[in-house]
């Protein structure tokens, strides 16, 4: 039997994006991968991030924010930065570590820009869910998609 393969997804907070990558890839993947995720900062846990994926039936609920440093003494495999800022900022990791950028739209600054145009909070919410959508469908592409 192969080792699941360790792969950590990084953003800026660890509130949302990376959030959402590690429950599906628990979700999906947890016979192949071993899911982390972490933020280059702090932040909180996004509860629209929570509401779009228990529709969807994953529950990330119990997942707290977890900073970039408190996988400085794990061996990962892979580190997929899902924002911009994480990908700018993305520390070194020693090893065999492979760095990989799938940056996704970032669904707060999203809704946030709606709610200035006065949208409802459903119109807000399908932000997220786009999003949440993208993210399944790069997840089902693992580990396949970390060769090319």
């Amino acid at each position: 039997m192969s080792k699941k393969l360790k792969v950590l997804f990084l953003c800026t907070r660890n509130s949302c994006r990376s959030q959402m990558a590690e429950g599906w890839a628990r979700h999906l993947k947890d016979d192949v991968i071993e899911a982390y995720s972490a933020g280059v900062e702090n932040g909180s846990l996004n509860q629209n991030a929570v509401k779009v994926m228990a529709e969807a039936g994953v529950n990330i609920s119990g997942h707290k924010p977890k900073h970039i440093d408190e996988f400085k003494d794990v061996e990962l495999d892979v580190v997929i930065t899902v924002c911009g800022n994480a990908h700018e900022t993305c520390p070194f990791f020693p090893g065999n570590c492979k760095v990989l950028h799938v940056g996704f739209d970032d669904p707060p600054k999203m809704a946030k820009e709606l709610a200035e145009q006065d949208a409802s909070e459903e119109e807000q919410l399908e932000c997220y869910r786009k999003v949440r959508d993208e993210i399944k469908r790069f997840i089902e592409t693992l580990p396949e998609a970390l060769n090319k």
